[in-house]
């Protein structure tokens, strides 16, 4: 076993149900703290209906939602993608601020299949920094934007944007460079040998048995580092609504398969001694949207002469940069207003029907969201319209399954917070919160020095003192 500073693991002899009751009986008068450990979930794609209607599969959840404090609904940020949202959950920021815009960063070049994920991208504080200051430990589980982060014991979200690590191809060439990010070093070979077994190739894509994975990893760093804070990312919602949308028999296998997870990280806290002390805060990225309509702005900057259409974008002067439900015009020369009032005037010359599937947004609406800073314009999608990043081809064409990355008024794109355990107040529900509100939560939980700039503790989500 790794070196560490935590305790020792301690196997719990009480039943987990009377464990439960434990924690709900704890007295917190006492505590400097509402709790010493906070695991932080988050379910890709989590819609509040998961654990408000008893007809999907998720008992766990639903039984926390219950118990302790839930959100009606949770609304995100522009855009609602996976990685801007994560990194608002753990700054209290918007992306305006955190710097995380979209889950792929722009590239002048073209696409190269890079995403956001080393931390060092990211221009404020997160959670676990504030936890490294305080002295107290944190760890993580597949959480984006966190390799090479201040994360004690961390596997991180990270793959090989290539699919190749030398003579590595597919899932191997993916966990190879998983491998490269885990910290500390042998932390992911200890995993395997006393928890999980090999790596599974199935860790990777859609499959509901990734998250059986991901429980025993969170349970392993559980039991045997104690943490005080735990963020881990379980994603199979998000991918059968992506290839199904909203409503299938393989969505509610991916809901169970989420709530397993959670249910294991529970059984492993109370394996661990620590379940009485700690709180569990489920929460989600964005919620999902059917869709029947794809549209690739790009195509109308190619034929407009602004864009080429090549993978490395030829001779462009405007680009859109896509999010699914929503797309962010940048311009190669920031201060080219002829190209910009060009894109303007191609808009608006479009068709009417083609005008009502999206709304075009100016410049100050998208700074006082807090979205990205750099596009000059945007597009937000209607219901049902997906926006690509296309360059060839028609601009428009029929759709189907899923996207999220709509602007986050919308309410089918709504996701949802669930409190539970120590600290946590008990059958409280809140009607509305906001992505910007968990890390603040959190923060309050564990007592860490930490200012959340755009988000605040909800009153009445935790039990007082701690709640006023």
């Amino acid at each position: 076993m790794l070196a560490r500073t935590a305790a020792p693991r301690r196997f719990a002899a009480s039943l987990l149900g009377l464990s439960i009751a434990c924690a709900a009986a704890a007295p917190l008068a006492a505590q400097d703290r509402p709790a010493d450990h906070v695991i932080l979930i988050s379910i890709d794609g989590l819609r509040p209906e998961f654990y408000l209607e008893e007809r999907w599969p998720a008992p766990m959840i639903q039984r926390m939602a219950a118990e302790g404090t839930h959100a009606e609904k949770v609304r995100g940020v522009t855009p609602t993608v996976t990685y801007p949202s994560h990194t608002t959950m753990v700054t209290g920021a918007l992306p305006a601020r955190h710097g995380i815009t979209n889950n792929r960063p722009f590239e002048e070049g073209g696409e190269s299949g890079l995403w956001f994920m080393v931390s060092d991208s990211i221009r404020v504080p997160a959670l676990w920094d504030a936890v490294a200051a305080k002295g107290d430990i944190s760890a993580g589980v597949s959480w984006p934007v966190s390799a090479r982060s201040a994360i004690d014991y961390n596997v991180p979200e990270f793959w090989s944007v290539s699919g190749r690590e030398g003579d590595l191809t597919g899932p191997a060439a993916m966990t190879f460079a998983l491998r490269a990010e885990v910290r500390p070093e042998g932390l992911l070979e200890e995993i395997e040998a006393e928890s999980l077994g090999p790596f599974p190739d199935y860790y990777w894509g859609y499959n509901r048995s990734r998250e059986d994975a991901v429980g025993d990893i969170a349970g392993h760093l559980i039991e045997n580092y104690r943490p005080n804070l735990l963020v881990v990312h379980l994603n199979q919602t998000d991918y059968h609504q992506h290839a199904e949308g909203r409503e299938s028999a393989e969505v509610r296998l991916g809901v169970a398969a989420v709530d397993r997870a959670v249910a294991r990280m529970v059984e492993a806290a109370d394996r661990a001694g620590i379940l009485n002390r700690t709180a569990f805060v489920v929460t989600g990225d964005h919620g999902f949207v059917d869709v029947d309509t794809r549209v690739a702005p790009n195509v109308w900057l190619v034929e407009a002469g602004l864009h080429e259409n090549r993978p490395d974008r030829g001779e462009w002067r405007a680009a859109w940069h896509p999010a699914g439900g929503s797309a962010f015009l940048r311009l190669r020369d920031p201060n080219d207003t002829e190209a910009l009032e060009r894109v303007r005037a191609d808009l608006e010359a479009l068709p009417p029907g083609v005008k009502n599937l999206f709304r075009v947004v100016e410049k100050d609406e998208l700074v006082e969201r807090g979205a990205d800073p750099e596009a000059v314009l945007a597009l937000a999608a209607e219901p049902g319209v997906y926006l690509g990043g296309a360059t060839g081809g028609p601009a428009i064409t029929h759709g189907s399954g899923g996207a999220h990355g709509y602007f986050p008024e919308l309410d089918d794109v709504h996701t949802g917070f669930v409190a539970w355990g120590a600290g946590v107040s008990e059958r409280h529900t809140v009607p509305l919160m906001h992505l910007v509100d968990v890390a603040p939560t959190i923060a309050a939980l564990l007592d860490l020095d930490f200012e959340a700039p755009d988000g605040v503790l909800r009153a009445g989500v935790l039990l007082p003192p701690f709640g006023n």
